[in-house]
Order: C-alpha cells, then structure tokens, then sequence
C-alpha cells in the first residue's frame, strides 16, 4: 500500500489529536503532511515538531507568525483550505461553518474527505452535495453513527434500492427515562453528566435533548440520499451497536463496537479499504445484553424539531441549528431551564421564512438570521 498523505483541519482538538494516534500506529501506510488550527499555536507547534509536515496553516494572524519563527523549513500560511493541496485524504475536525471551506475545496479537488464537521452538511447540505460528483471525491463521515451506516450499506449491491430504513441509535443521555416534568429543575451540571461520551458543553447539551441525534438524522439523508420517512432513531444505551441499515428482504446490519472515536477516524483514512489497528473491540464474555427503546418525544421534543427542518429542506437546518447554539449557550449561563430549549427553539423556527441556498453566503445568511431570532426570544 502506498503511504497515504493526510492532512487534518483541527488537530488540535479532539478528532485532530485522535487521528495524529491513528496514524502513528501505521507509520507505514500514512503520514500527516499538513496541520491546521486556529489559535492553538503551541498545540500546533508541538505536533508540527513530532510529524514534520510540509504545511502548517494557522488562522488567527496574531498567532501565525509565532508558529512560523517555531517552524523554520516549514511553510506556514493562514488560509484553511490551503491543507487540501497537499493531501490524499483531509480529516476535517473544524467546530462551525469555519469548517466548510475544508469541505469544498477537498471535493473540488477530487480527494477523500473524513468529515466530522457536522454544519457542512447540515446547514450547507445543498452546497455541498453537487460537488459530491466531482471525479476522485470521496466523503466518508467520521462520526460513530453515519460511519456504522456507511458500513452497512457496503453489504449492499444496490443500495438505492435495496434499503427499507436507516435507524440511528442514541444513547438517550443523562435524562434516559425522565419525564418532561421531572426535568423543569435540573441543573447545568446534571445536563452536562453523559452516559457514554466525554464530549464538549454544547454538544452534550445537545445529547441531552437529543437535538443532537435529530441533527444527526439531518446529516443521514444528506449523506445517504434516503427520505425522512426512511430514517429511524432507537435509544440504546450500551451506545455498542452505533447504527444498523434495515433492507427490502427483512434483513438488519448492525454495526457494532466500543465506543472509541479512533474507528470511524482509521475508517476514513484506509477507506475503501480496513486499518490494520483494531480500536473498539468487543470482549463478547462480558457484553451481556444490549437495549432498545423508542425515544420518548414528548420529553425530548428537539428530535422531531429537527427531523421538521429536515423535511422543510432549504435554509431551515441552518436556522435550526444557529438557534439551537444561541439557546444552548444561553442555558449553559443559566438564563432558561431545559425544558425551555425546545419551547424557544419552536418560536424561532415558526418564524423563521424557509429559502433555497445557492451560495455559501446564502447558507451564512441563514445562519445569521436564526441567530438573531434566538436572541429576540431570548429577550421577550
């Protein structure tokens, strides 16, 4: 196998951090030839050093030319988009729209694109798609779901007609079980308790609503080109089985593992074919039993906000999911209860006028106006 050159947008962050680990244990078979932050630069500096690659590109002026005096031979700019020059496949592990240029350019140029960075496809979805066709592009989705149902679908020769349902499993969060009753008066610090996953605030606010599984069902019929009508969500709180594909003659494919980010990750960099490390291996003598609920929507009333935004199409997930932001930050300041995420999110959207994006900047604008509307309820 020739030695695959990976360049990764985010690396100082959680995915960035995991790839460096998986493609440290193949030296062989990859190399990282590009980092790119945004005002990490001592992270930035420290990997740079370790990996000697061919670019670095750091965002925030104020700190490039610091990372350039750290980093003499090593060329050193500040446009994201620049690591895709330099890559056989780019891991984009950007937070936020700063991420979708990575996106775009990764697909313009015909290369494999591990994508993590969820607002390129939910809120830039009808941007992003026609690029999709470019010849040589590849978009593999690093996340635990949508990587399970990638796989899945592999089972299948046909899948355009052979599927009958995609079910997204959620682990159903600290709240699992809780009435929307029982849930006026909790805390901060009880939202931000997640069964499965360490991840950052807002996202685990997220987990907790499932407003992050209904964003996920969003970036599913993205990905996959099926209806909403043809995607489920089960809440399984082992979080082993990570998504399964239901097909026209009965039969279910599971996906199933530990919970452990570096699989979807090594997924995408050996994509189309399988890393040689095994992360996630299930010891069969102790997994004992494996559960399965339908998500109770009256409680958790973001995931079928989400699946309506979807279904609306256009400008409404972008709106849907800059509010969600704007009102998840407000209750991590604790200037709402949990129950009101959904109530305030529900009056943003009914007033939001769904359009049809054909530029970024249609996409940003979208944005903008659901943030601004989030805050004008937040202020009634």
């Amino acid at each position: 196998m020739t030695q695959k050159r990976v360049a990764i947008a985010g690396s100082s962050g959680s995915i960035g951090t995991q790839t460096i680990e998986v493609v440290l244990a193949e030296p062989h078979n990859y190399r990282v030839t590009a980092l790119a932050v945004g005002s990490s630069a001592d992270v930035v500096i420290a990997q740079a050093k370790r990996l000697q690659p061919e670019l670095v590109v750091v965002t925030d002026e104020a700190e490039l030319h610091r990372v350039a005096a750290a980093l003499p031979g090593v060329e050193v700019t500040h446009q994201l988009s620049d690591i895709v020059d330099v890559a056989d496949v780019v891991i984009n592990g950007v937070v936020g729209f700063a991420g979708l240029s990575v996106t775009l350019e990764t697909l313009r140029q015909g290369r494999t694109l591990g994508l993590a960075n969820k607002e390129s496809l939910i809120a830039a979805g009808p941007i992003v798609q026609p690029l999709r066709s470019v010849p040589g592009a590849q978009l593999v989705p690093v996340d635990s779901e949508h990587c399970a149902i990638h796989q899945c679908l592999r089972s299948s020769g046909r899948p355009e007609s052979e599927v009958s349902r995609l079910v997204l499993t959620a682990s159903g969060g600290p709240f699992r079980g809780r009435s929307r009753e029982s849930l006026a008066s909790v805390t901060v610090e009880e939202a931000l308790q997640h069964p499965t996953w360490k991840m950052g605030p807002k996202i685990t606010i997220d987990s907790s609503t499932l407003m992050n599984k209904g964003l996920e069902v969003i970036e599913a019929h993205e990905l996959f080109n099926v209806s909403f009508d043809q995607i489920d969500v089960v809440v399984h709180p082992q979080s082993v089985v990570h998504s399964m594909v239901e097909f026209t003659d009965g039969s279910t494919i599971a996906q199933m593992s530990l919970p452990d980010m570096r699989l979807p990750i090594g997924y995408a960099l050996g994509y189309p074919h399988r890393i040689n490390t095994a992360y996630g291996r299930i010891d069969w003598s102790t997994l004992t039993h494996l559960d399965f609920e339908a998500p109770d929507r009256n409680t958790f009333q973001c995931l079928d906000l989400a699946y309506a935004a979807g279904r609306a199409g256009g400008t409404a997930p972008a709106a849907l999911s800059a509010a969600n932001e704007i009102i998840v930050e407000a209750f991590l300041a604790g200037r709402l209860v949990w129950t009101d995420i959904a109530v305030y999110l529900s009056s943003v959207m009914a007033r939001f006028n769904v359009t049809q994006p054909h530029t970024v900047e249609d996409v940003l604008e979208a944005d903008a106006i659901g943030r601004r509307l989030a805050t004008e309820e937040l202020s009634k």
